[in-house]
């Protein structure tokens, strides 16, 4: 046998017995499955993964249901003159765990919304996504302020928002911040009535878009929610959520 061939049988053996590894080896997680509404069955209670989230002085909350939707269990959302959000509280390193994916419907816009004023903070649909505060990432003033906030909450409340909105006015590709805090960034991924009524799929890039908001590196985002509002307006707004989940950032 020739070294030639006693190399060339060599290569092909190292071949086979990597391919059997890869094989067995367990496959890399590469999403990690935040709202999975689809498992659940209409008419069920939500999971007790997703708590209702209030807010202080506002009328009443929203009414969140799991309902079936061309054979799909989504949450439904209806906000009459209310506002509250479901929030699904997660520890995880965006930077791991870079893209945001889900689908969303739009079925009834909030009437006289206006995203730069305060009066008219309502939207159809958002997705939050929050990211924790740590008291090593700010100054002494911010620390003070967060020390404050804890003392009245009980807890520390996050650093940042991302808040991914679907709005009546405002050109898709907006970013700007919210009309009651600039720690909370309002990133416009769909506007207006013409998709109204139609199952819309997302994708979002959460580090460029925290950097685009911020400035800054994003620390570990603590939370992701759904929100349907029309307390500002006291209109009516309405909408439908699919499954949410984040997918693994590319090497």
């Amino acid at each position: 046998m020739t070294a030639h061939r006693i190399v060339t049988q060599s290569a092909w053996l190292a071949a086979v017995v990597l391919a059997a590894a890869v094989v067995a080896a367990p496959a890399v997680l590469q999403r990690l499955v935040v709202g999975d509404f689809s498992a659940a069955r209409a008419g069920d209670p939500l999971g007790a993964d997703w708590a209702p989230l209030a807010f202080e002085g506002r009328p009443g909350p929203t009414t969140y249901r799991l309902v079936e939707d061309a054979g799909v269990t989504v949450v439904a959302a209806r906000a009459a003159g209310t506002a509250s959000a479901l929030m699904h509280p997660l520890e995880v390193d965006p930077l791991a765990w870079s893209r945001l994916r889900w689908r969303w419907q739009a079925e009834t816009l909030p009437q006289g919304a206006d995203i730069g004023r305060r009066a008219g903070d309502d939207y159809a649909a958002r997705i939050y996504v929050t990211f924790a505060y740590d008291a090593a990432d700010v100054g002494l003033f911010e620390r003070a302020r967060f020390e404050l906030l804890r003392l009245r909450y009980g807890h520390y409340p996050p650093r940042a928002a991302l808040n991914y909105v679907w709005d009546v006015h405002a050109a898709v590709g907006t970013v700007t911040p919210n009309a009651y805090t600039g720690r909370v960034a309002m990133v416009v991924v769909e506007s207006g009535a013409a998709r109204l009524g139609e199952w819309v799929e997302e994708e979002r890039d959460l580090v460029a878009d925290f950097r685009r908001a911020f400035g800054y590196a994003p620390p570990r985002i603590s939370g992701i929610a759904i929100m349907t509002d029309a307390d500002d307006t006291g209109s009516l707004a309405a909408a439908r959520y699919g499954d949410i989940e984040l997918l693994a950032a590319q090497p």
